[in-house]
């Protein structure tokens, strides 16, 4: 019985990228059943991909997980399949996009690089490695091909890394960065609970929260509905991260923010 296969791209759905690739995967592996988390990442943006797969991840079964968010495509970086504790296998460029979850998957047992893999497409294009090389290589470890098989062996020391983000704490402030920010305009902070023990912004009602550009009061909340409509909430969301909302709103509009921008967040009267 075929692995199923969880797919995440920067394609979007009005292209036929996405679909070309699950056709590809369903002429090897008929079997493998498909579970797209999502082709809305930003384009080109690694760091929101890797963020959104490895909070994906721990809830899926056993898989060939799929990741293609690829500006290097064509360029020197190197292809990769990689075998975690925990049994899952990731499939994607190695530029930073599958250790964070790869971490969460119990840590890298076995790596190959699959830039010249035999599972390949014939006649690959130098530009749509997610058709050609990635989905036909996850197609045929899906069906129990061997890692070793599927490439050339590589260090998993050696997998690329995105820089990682730390939040500073001050006295009674605290620098984080837009970690992740949802198609609902919530954003998802470098910051979690545990980080603020003993700061005066873990027993705060109310919290100032805001960019270079713009500054307001949002209530400490456990749900969206603890503040009125339209109101800024700052909570613990799904992955345990802190985290930024308005209700039935878009915190990331109204604060101007973006991935990696800097939020300065100090408990508010």
């Amino acid at each position: 019985m075929a692995l199923p296969i969880t797919f995440l791209t920067d394609y979007g759905v009005a292209d036929d990228f996405a679909g070309v690739c699950r056709a590809v995967i369903a002429r090897i592996a008929p079997d493998a059943r498909v579970i797209d988390i999502s082709h809305g990442i930003g384009r080109h943006d690694v760091r929101q991909a890797s963020a959104v797969l490895a909070d994906a991840v721990p809830y899926a079964p056993v898989a060939v997980h799929l990741a293609i968010v690829d500006p290097g495509v064509g360029g020197p970086r190197r292809a990769v399949a990689v075998h975690t504790g925990e049994d899952h296998i990731l499939v994607g460029p190695d530029n930073g996009l599958l250790p964070p979850a790869i971490d969460r998957l119990g840590g890298a047992t076995e790596a190959v690089d699959i830039s010249a893999s035999d599972y390949r497409l014939e006649h690959p294009s130098a530009t749509f490695h997610g058709r050609d090389l990635f989905a036909p290589v996850a197609a045929h470890l899906a069906l129990g091909r061997e890692l070793a098989s599927a490439g050339v062996p590589i260090e998993p020391a050696s997998l690329e890394r995105q820089p990682v983000s730390r939040a500073r704490l001050e006295q009674l402030r605290a620098f984080a960065h837009a970690e992740r920010i949802d198609g609902f305009g919530n954003i998802s902070l470098d910051l979690c609970r545990d980080d603020l023990d003993g700061h005066p912004l873990a027993g705060a009602t109310r919290v100032s929260v805001g960019s270079r550009k713009r500054r307001r009061t949002a209530t400490r909340a456990n749900a969206f509905e603890d503040v009125a409509d339209g109101g800024f909430l700052f909570y613990e969301d799904s992955s345990g991260r802190m985290a930024i909302a308005v209700n039935r709103g878009d915190a990331s509009e109204v604060l101007d923010l973006r991935v990696g921008d800097v939020v300065e967040l100090e408990p508010a009267p």
